[in-house]
């Protein structure tokens, strides 16, 4: 080797061989071996779900230079909320670095305020990641972005483009080089999931949810494809962005009136990193694809509706693998921060700042979200909402209460689409809330928080008389229907038909749920049909032990009052004789021997 001259590192030589042999796909175009490198990736490679339907022909998209044109001209520079996000870049820079420090935060304070140690810290940290990329890679292993299929591309890549874009004045050209290739290959590996590789050995992936635009992972993907192009100026991905993977999000969200998640509450909080993506694309391109759409508007509506009258938690809808209890956390204020950011309807804006303004958290709780506090709150005195209650038709979701004072009696209720490998086989499933949950899912008491099952929900369990798998399972994908009709008062009538959340299971011929929910009361009504040897149990999952007498239990504050069948029997379930491990805490009550009909109807209970 001539003196003077430094080794090529792994990834280098990797890209040297990548350019000979057409293996890199920067290089892809230049060999002739298709059209695009990235324009057909999804038509390709992707389809192993829902598959993304005919793309329209779409005016063409300018072309780009070099560069992320994130619009910062919200943030205030005198703000507390700035004050704080300085203070934890600050503590990184001194040698302290918070959990969850990311590159990305240093190099966005740069641009908020250019003093050349947030580059250094955000270039050593990116560079140092890029060298452990180079290490696995040589080692014939996939480096760390791979992991859990992609999930963590997105943020990775952004800050990686975050920072080669506002500290690109210290970062060298062979530096620059090997930072590209590890940012092109790991995004052409997430589309190209069949081929993807690594050092020219193949390291394909399953390609989870590249074609499933109601999936947290496709954020990931887009985000970091989105980032990366604006970064590099690559023109070919943001026109298979543009062509191949914008129409689809924005047509499946046009599907979801009402907003939220049909991944649920807990995965469904993923949105605020899409409501964030929305913004990158209209600072990047002018094209407002939040507002295509109701989603992200509805989306505000949806989760003041959600959260429960102490304003600390919210419905536990679906899995709640973050957190079991499902309480208000940063990403739920992130959310609803991004989404009146991307509002144009002045009511929606204003809903939005009530709700920023009065839930348990005022402020992120954690440092490493403290960048998403720049965005404003709005009016501490906004005006209360003026409805009762919300129905998302989208998802199927329904929440209600009485009043918006703390002390109000509140409702939750899932019929609808259930097709997302996160949604719980919850159709029918409701919850009580009065200043505490009065009846709610077991899954909030479990340990994993992904109980997905019908056991540990409030709704009819279908069962076979036979031995062994006794309980009928809900049927994926199927989709169940209600009707909401509003009364005085804030009353509310719900008719569902849960028929479909069975379908192709014989046993269950038909099930339909009536709700009446009024005077801080609910009724709830089943009937059913299904074939001979099987039987249907009303169940209630219930954080207190459950006092039986008769026809009446009282569990803590909830008395439940059997109505029919006047014969029913009653017995009760503690959840840590199942598995103690699991289940923490948390009974269920048993209703069994309706024939076609149940009718129950529940109430606090006095002291």
């Amino acid at each position: 080797m001539s003196a003077g001259v430094a080794p090529l590192s792994p990834l280098q030589r990797f890209v040297a061989y990548a350019v000979v042999t057409c293996l890199w796909p920067i290089s892809l175009v230049a060999c002739g071996q298709q059209q695009s490198a990235h324009a057909s990736a999804a038509s390709t490679e992707a389809g192993t779900e829902n598959g993304n339907a005919a793309v329209a022909s779409h005016a063409p998209l300018a072309p780009i230079s070099a560069g992320i044109p994130l619009d910062l001209g919200y943030v205030d520079r005198t703000s507390p909320a700035f004050a704080r996000f300085r203070r934890w870049v600050d503590s990184a820079v001194a040698g302290d670095p918070g959990y969850a420090f990311s590159a990305y935060d240093a190099a966005l304070l740069y641009r908020l305020d250019p003093q050349k140690k947030y580059c250094t810290l955000a270039i050593t940290m990116i560079e140092r990641e890029v060298e452990d990329a180079e290490t696995a890679i040589a080692d014939g292993r996939a480096p760390d972005i791979a992991g859990d299929s992609y999930l963590d591309v997105g943020p990775r890549i952004a800050a990686l483009s975050m920072t080669l874009d506002a500290c690109k004045a210290d970062i060298g050209d062979a530096q620059r080089a090997r930072w590209s290739a590890y940012a092109e290959q790991a995004v052409w590996n997430v589309w190209h999931f069949l081929r993807a590789h690594w050092g020219g050995r193949p390291r394909p992936w399953t390609g989870w949810s590249v074609d499933n635009p109601g999936n947290n992972y496709h954020y990931s993907f887009i985000e970091a494809t989105l980032y990366w192009a604006l970064a590099s100026g690559n023109n070919d991905w943001m026109r298979f962005l543009h062509e191949e993977k914008i129409p689809p999000l924005k047509a499946y969200f046009a599907t979801l009136p009402g907003g939220g998640s049909l991944e649920g509450t807990g995965y469904g909080a993923a949105h605020m990193r899409l409501f964030a993506l929305y913004r990158l694309w209209r600072d990047a391109t002018g094209d407002d694809i939040a507002n295509a759409n109701p989603h992200a508007d509805h989306s505000i509506a949806y989760w003041v509706h959600a959260t429960v009258p102490t304003m600390d938690r919210f419905a536990p809808i679906g899995d709640q693998s973050r957190s079991s209890i499902p309480e208000i956390y940063d990403y739920h204020r992130r959310l609803v921060l991004e989404a009146r950011a991307l509002g144009r309807d002045p009511d929606s804006r204003a809903l939005a700042s009530w709700w920023l303004h009065r839930i348990s958290i005022p402020k992120m709780s954690n440092g490493f979200n403290t960048l998403h506090d720049l965005l404003p709150a709005g009016d501490a005195d906004a005006p209360a909402p003026d409805t009762l209650f919300h129905h998302a038709e989208g998802t199927g979701h329904l929440f209600a209460r009485s009043g918006w004072d703390k002390d109000a009696i509140w409702l939750a209720f899932v019929a609808g689409p259930y097709n997302e490998s996160h949604a719980h086989q919850e159709q029918g499933g409701f919850t009580l809330f009065a200043r505490d949950w009065l009846t709610v899912t077991e899954n909030i008491w479990t340990h994993s928080g992904i109980q997905q099952g019908t056991e540990t929900h409030n709704v009819l369990r279908f069962e076979r008389d036979t031995a062994g798998q006794r309980v009928i399972q809900q049927h994926q994908p199927g989709t169940s229907r209600m009707t909401v009709t509003p009364g005085a008062d804030g009353a509310l009538r719900v008719d569902a038909d849960l028929t479909g959340a069975y379908d192709g299971d014989a046993p269950v011929r038909r099930w339909t749920r009536t709700l009446d929910f009024a005077d801080r009361k609910l009724q709830v009504e089943d009937r059913f049909s299904i074939a001979p040897g099987h039987r249907a149990v009303f169940q209630l999952n219930l954080p207190a032990e459950p006092r039986i007498d008769g026809q009446t239990a009282i569990a803590g504050r909830l008395r439940v009052r059997v109505i029919a069948p006047a014969t029913a029997s009653i017995t009760k379930l503690d959840w840590r004789s199942v598995d103690s491990g699991e289940f923490r805490s948390g009974w269920r009550l048993d209703i069994a021997g309706g024939t076609g009909t149940y009718v129950v109807e529940l109430e606090e209970a006095s002291n």
